[in-house]
């Protein structure tokens, strides 16, 4: 059976740092430095070597993310989606991003452009 694209917004591969933090109390603590696969308004893949990862599993993600002190880092709640394998015992991590934390955009959609 196929399975169905539910994307509602165009990918593009966009390898950019990111920073992933659990915003759950009931997940360890960890925060992981890493590099996008691909994004689009509402959404992020990621790799990852982690294993913590699950479906439906709530993170703070930081996209794009320079430093801890840049005020252009926007941070987003969202959501694990899918997890696929990679080779090399890595991990792809897609996230729908559900809401900017930033006081200036209450959407995911205005961070960065697709185009």
């Amino acid at each position: 059976m196929e399975q169905k694209d539910r994307r509602r917004t165009r990918r593009a591969k966009i390898n950019h740092p990111l920073r992933v933090r659990p915003s759950e109390p009931r997940d360890d603590h960890f925060e992981e430095i890493t590099t996008s696969i691909n994004a689009s308004r509402d959404g992020v893949l990621f790799s990852t070597r982690r294993p913590d990862y699950y479906p439906g599993m709530r993170l703070f993600i930081t996209f794009p993310y320079t430093s801890p002190d840049d005020p252009m880092n926007c941070e987003y709640v969202g959501e694990v989606v899918r997890i696929e394998k990679l080779p090399n015992n890595k991990l792809a991590v897609a996230v729908h991003l559900k809401l900017s934390m930033n006081y200036s955009s209450s959407t995911p959609s205005t961070a960065f452009s697709t185009t």
